[in-house]
């Protein structure tokens, strides 16, 4: 049986891949972006079955197979909730909750190889519907978002609704939230949390320092080296640029 591994993360297909040869599977070759395997595709034969990582470097790993037919199994590691997780479930595959526990891999495993047709084919008769899974991802019928923080301040608590917020940004290794009333608390969560736990339909990441909401945004100025500059009602602490990268998929998301 032919494996390999499509993961963002070195350390983590490592891991994993250790954890795959405890079980007497080997994995023959770990990937790490969707540009990288779409070239692997394109040179070699298809592997059997393929762990895979939904979020990776350059974007969701479903669009490896908007680009090229994949004719093995899948069975996704991912980080997203238990929610998106019983959607999931409605399809043939099985789906690994990071950290990933040893006992629901061997299980997984099971699952695939049961699948399996007595014959040596690939098994691409699973019926694996990546469209449907990928809808599931991005929309968020079952999704809570965050509506309300608690920050510390000094010995009482504060509950700040996401309606005060005018932005997140992470500075000196801590991250905050700055209110339209102009102060800043510190929380305990990184930027890349918060993307996960806001509505994207009201937030956007637009650097690696800042998350903004539609409703702060008071102007948009053009800026050096294609960027764009935002103005905020109360942040003056510093520039709130988006970052070139972000340019396109921003300005689609304000409409």
């Amino acid at each position: 049986m032919t494996t390999i591994i499509i993961e963002d993360e070195k350390p983590a297909a490592r891991l994993l891949q250790r954890k795959l040869e405890k079980i007497n599977i080997q994995v023959g070759v770990m990937l790490h972006s969707v540009e990288e395997a779409l070239d692997w595709f394109s040179k070699n034969e298809h592997p059997d079955l393929i762990f895979l990582d939904i979020q990776l470097s350059d974007g969701l790993s479903f669009e490896i197979f908007e680009k090229v037919e994949i004719k093995s199994a899948v069975i996704f590691t991912t980080a997203y909730d238990e929610y998106a997780l019983r959607a999931f479930k409605l399809n043939s595959i099985d789906y690994l909750l990071k950290p990933i526990d040893e006992d629901d891999l061997k299980i997984a495993v099971a699952k695939f190889k049961s699948l399996l047709p007595k014959q040596e084919t690939q098994p691409q008769s699973l019926g694996i519907d990546f469209e449907q899974i990928k809808k599931m991802l991005t929309n968020p019928f079952e999704k809570n978002y965050k509506k309300r923080f608690t920050v510390k301040i000094g010995q009482h608590l504060k509950v700040i609704s996401i309606d005060e917020i005018e932005c997140f940004f992470s500075e000196n290794k801590g991250t905050y939230l700055h209110t339209f009333d102009n102060r800043n608390y510190l929380i305990e969560c990184t930027l890349e949390l918060l993307e996960q736990e806001l509505d994207p339909a009201d937030f956007f990441r637009i650097s690696r320092k800042f998350i903004i909401p539609l409703k702060a945004i008071k102007e948009i100025v053009v800026y050096s080296n294609s960027r764009l500059k935002v103005i905020l009602p109360s942040f003056k602490e510093e520039e709130v640029i988006v970052s070139r990268e972000k340019v396109s998929d921003f300005k689609t998301w304000i409409g």
